[in-house]
């Protein structure tokens, strides 16, 4: 089992920065791939963000390139996503994942078994 806490959420104005973390806890070492995922109202929850936890390959949403940049420490047991030039559309509550098996796309959400509980982020225009 692994468990997943995440934190940073909030709101800011468009154009800003936010730094969400999400703790890993139980049996971290099983784990491919981590990543950040969204949902907003009425919406299909989405990838944002992953990275492969051996090999540090990160993947991005194309509406996110450029803006936001995944990250882990090296005991994998923190992931990080370093949100900047926020906009409107970015709102969602934010959740963290662990895949503890492989599979086709890193930003599918069904290849995820582990997740948080999410942390909301709200960017106002």
């Amino acid at each position: 089992q692994v468990q997943l806490v995440e934190s940073g959420g909030g709101s800011v104005q468009a154009g800003g920065s936010l730094r969400l973390s999400c703790a890993a806890s139980g049996y971290t070492y099983s784990t491919y791939f981590m990543g950040w995922f969204r949902q907003a109202p009425g919406k299909e929850r989405e990838g944002v963000a992953s990275i492969d936890t051996g090999g540090g390959n990160t993947f991005y949403a194309d509406s996110v390139k450029g803006r936001f940049t995944i990250s882990q420490d090296n005991g994998k047991i923190t992931l990080y996503l370093q949100m900047n030039s926020l906009k409107p559309e970015d709102t969602a509550m934010y959740y963290c994942a662990a895949a503890s098996y492989g599979g086709s796309w890193p930003l599918d959400p069904p290849m995820y078994n582990y997740w948080g509980q999410g942390t909301q982020v709200t960017v106002s225009s």
